[in-house]
């Protein structure tokens, strides 16, 4: 999987638990993709530093450089949205 990707991935999943804080599928999902992002990418910090009307801003640190990569707001959080309007995962 490559960087953006995993990070992509990471996004809309870290979206959801942040959202279901009880949902522990979820959880176990983040800290898959972030067991991707350290061990296959090598980064040591990654972390959502700014959510605008339209994008989401991700700086994340590999090899001792700090980098930025942003995504739309709109598919970051569509998954966030699918799963709120599926009664079957809200009850």
């Amino acid at each position: 999987m490559n960087v953006q990707d995993a990070l992509f991935n990471w996004l809309q999943i870290k979206l959801v638990q942040e959202a279901r804080p009880d949902d522990g599928a979820a959880k176990e999902t983040v800290d898959f993709f972030e067991q991707i992002l350290r061990e296959d990418h090598k980064m040591t910090v990654f972390e959502v530093v700014r959510t605008d009307d339209t994008m989401v801003h991700i700086q994340y640190e590999t090899d001792g450089r700090k980098k930025l990569q942003m995504f739309d707001r709109e598919a970051a959080e569509r998954l966030l949205a699918d799963i709120e309007a599926n009664p079957k995962y809200n009850e």
